[in-house]
C-alpha cells in the first residue's frame, strides 16, 4: 500500500458523524488504512476537539510503530466540519452519535440526503434496532450496523448488523471493509443487543448484582473472569471503560425488549445518578486517576 492508496477493499472516502471517543476511534481506523476521512460535529469547538482526539490517537500509533507513515502524512487525510454537506462525495458514512433512537434516526436521514445513490450508510449503535432506524431512510438496502468496539484502534472485532432490508451486496461490501481494516467481522441479524451487547451486558449486570449483594469486591469479580475464563478485561472494568451511563441505557433497552433478566441493578442506577460514570468521570466501579 502506498501513502495514497487505501487498503484493498476499503472505501477511499469515509465520513464519520460525531467525533467523540468512538467517532474519533472510527476515524483513526480508516485513516491509518489509507482512506481520507471527514468528521462532522455539531459546532466548531466540538470539531476542533474531535480533530485533537484523532491526532492524539494517530500519533500514539506512530510512536508504537503500528503504522509506518508519519502522523503528519496520515492527518493530512483528515477533515473536520460542522456542516452535513461535507459528506457529499463520501463512499461510506458511519454515524456515531449518542445512543438515542430519535436522535440517530434524524441524524441518519440528514446524512443520507447528502450522499450519492451509490454510497453506503452505517450506524455504530451497540443495541438499537437497525431495521427501525432504517424506516427513516430512502435507501435502506444500503444501510446496516457497524458496531465498533472501544478502544477502536486496538479492537479486532466489528459486529456487522443486518437490517430487514439490508442487501446482500451491502453485507459483502461491509465484510471487505472490515477485512481491510485488519479486523474480524461477526455478522448478526437485527435483534435486541445483537450478539456482543446482549452477552456482554448479561455478564456485567450479574457482576454488578454480586457487588450489590456483597459477594466479592469488583477487582476480585473481574479477576475471576480474567484468570478463570481468559477474558482480557473483567466485566466491571469494561463497564467503567464503556461508561456506566452507556451500559445503563443498553440495559434499559434490553429490559424493555427481552424481559426481567436485563433489569438494571440498583447499584448501576445509583452510580449513574451520582455521576460515577467510569473512566471518563474519574470514578465508577474503580477510581481512575
Amino acid at each position: 500500500m502506498t501513502s495514497t492508496e487505501p487498503a484493498d477493499g476499503l472505501v477511499p472516502r469515509v465520513g464519520v458523524l460525531g467525533g467523540g471517543r468512538m467517532g474519533a476511534g472510527i476515524a483513526h481506523a480508516f485513516l491509518v488504512r489509507g482512506a481520507t476521512v471527514v468528521v462532522v460535529e455539531r459546532d466548531q469547538e466540538a470539531a476542533d476537539a474531535a480533530r485533537a482526539r484523532v491526532a492524539t490517537s494517530v500519533e500514539a500509533s506512530v510512536e508504537r510503530g503500528a503504522v509506518t507513515r508519519s502522523a503528519q502524512d496520515l492527518l493530512a487525510g483528515l477533515t473536520t466540519a460542522v456542516d452535513h454537506g461535507a459528506f457529499a462525495g463520501c463512499d461510506l458514512v458511519v454515524e456515531a452519535v449518542p445512543e438515542d433512537a430519535a436522535l440517530k434516526a434524524t441524524a441518519l436521514a440528514r446524512v443520507e440526503a447528502q450522499l450519492s445513490p451509490g454510497a453506503y450508510l452505517a450506524t455504530n449503535t451497540s443495541a438499537l434496532s437497525v431495521s427501525e432506524l432504517a424506516t427513516s431512510l430512502a435507501r435502506p438496502e444500503r444501510f446496516l450496523g457497524l458496531h465498533f468496539f472501544n478502544p477502536v484502534p486496538a479492537s479486532k472485532l466489528i459486529e456487522v448488523v443486518l437490517g430487514d432490508r439490508t442487501s446482500d451486496g451491502t453485507v459483502a461490501a461491509a465484510r471487505r471493509w472490515v477485512q481491510a481494516l485488519g479486523k474480524t467481522a461477526v455478522v448478526v441479524r437485527d435483534s435486541p443487543g445483537f450478539a456482543s451487547s446482549r452477552l456482554g451486558v448479561a455478564i456485567a449486570l450479574e457482576a454488578m448484582r454480586m457487588v450489590e449483594e456483597g459477594v466479592a469486591a469488583p477487582e476480585d469479580i473481574d479477576n475471576a473472569m480474567v484468570l478463570g475464563y481468559q477474558h482480557p478485561v473483567g466485566p466491571l472494568r469494561t463497564t467503567d471503560l464503556v461508561g456506566l451511563d452507556v451500559r445503563l441505557g443498553i440495559a434499559e433497552h434490553l429490559h424493555a425488549t427481552l424481559g426481567e433478566r436485563f433489569a438494571p441493578p440498583q447499584v448501576l442506577r445509583d452510580k449513574v445518578a451520582a455521576g460515577e460514570l467510569g473512566r471518563k468521570a474519574g470514578r465508577g466501579f474503580y477510581d481512575w486517576p
